[in-house]
């Protein structure tokens, strides 16, 4: 294999034309496959080493990133897998339990999920807390993500937050509980939100929804004796709330632990180049993003969405 890998992106939108900058800055050769005309000008000017107007048309390629709407990672990434070649998927998987379960069959260990925040070091950090127990056993995870709008017209609010939520669970917690119950928000026939509650012993609260004032993303890991908090994905510290036992209302003053590193995506992107070159797989494995893509469908069916899907 050469040294400079060829590495093929297909679609360069909004969020496909960061992926193209942090490839292109860690060497690769990135052939784009897009058709609009926005697209295709992110690519241009993003350092696209060609640019096709379908997947088919790319060249020989090293490894292979799908960074479509949602509502058409199923079909894309069933046709690069034909190449034998490793793929590297923005989240979800897929939008259905079905489908997502027999992509992950179809390739094991050459598909993988995009999930950037299990390599935000504020959640790495969370994760060391509670797998050593830093805060006593782990009782709880609360993830809350929240703003107005969302920006994507393919699909609703459920799968375009909650993935990333429940991979968090993932990286800190180790596992992605059951689903027990959940209520969703619906305007107009539009799913603008979504609250649901995983497992018992450790378990996953989770708030996601376009229709809330503020922008706001907050991991809240509680443990026996204290509560670990990421306050944004920006922020420049972890807090630490020791519970010393007190029933007072003042609450302790927190520890604040410097979050350094590089930004996600760029760590995400670096772990899949090194793979190319004979390094470790990504995190998300295809069998995690496909139970990601199944635990948010018996959300939405417990919240009374998609009542068929899981039968």
């Amino acid at each position: 294999m050469a040294d400079r890998l060829t590495v093929g992106l297909v679609g360069c939108g909004r969020w496909g034309r960061h992926i193209l900058r942090d490839l292109v800055s860690l060497g690769c050769d990135v052939p784009v496959a897009t058709k609009s005309a926005e697209s295709r000008k992110y690519a241009s000017e993003g350092g696209a080493s060609m640019i096709v107007d379908g997947h088919e048309q790319l060249p020989e390629l090293d490894g292979v990133v799908v960074a479509t709407p949602s509502d058409t990672h199923a079909s894309v990434i069933e046709a690069v897998l034909e190449r034998g070649i490793p793929v590297y998927s923005e989240k979800p998987l897929t939008c259905d339990a079905a489908s997502a379960a027999r992509l992950a069959s179809a390739a094991p260990e050459r598909l993988f999920v995009m999930d950037k925040w299990r390599y935000h070091p504020g959640v790495e950090m969370l994760a060391r807390i509670a797998r050593e127990k830093e805060l006593g056993p782990v009782l709880g995870l609360r993830t809350t993500r929240v703003q107005w709008g969302n920006p994507h017209s393919d699909v609703d609010t459920s799968w375009i937050f909650a993935p990333h939520d429940l991979s968090i669970a993932l990286e800190v917690l180790g596992s992605v509980p059951p689903a027990l119950s959940a209520v969703a928000e619906v305007l107009d026939g539009r799913v603008t939100g979504l609250v649901g509650l995983l497992g018992e012993d450790p378990w996953l609260a989770l708030e996601v929804s376009s229709r809330f004032k503020e922008h706001r993303r907050e991991i809240r890991l509680h443990c026996r004796d204290g509560v670990a908090i990421l306050n944004d994905g920006y922020s420049e510290h972890l807090s630490v709330l020791r519970d010393e036992g007190g029933r007072g209302l003042k609450a302790p003053e927190p520890e604040l632990r410097p979050i350094e590193g590089e930004l996600p995506l760029l760590r995400e992107l670096r772990a899949f180049v090194e793979h190319l070159k004979g390094g470790p797989p990504p995190r998300s494995s295809a069998a995690e993003g496909a139970l990601i893509v199944r635990r948010i469908a018996e959300l939405r069916a417990l919240a009374g969405l998609d009542k068929g899907e899981l039968t």
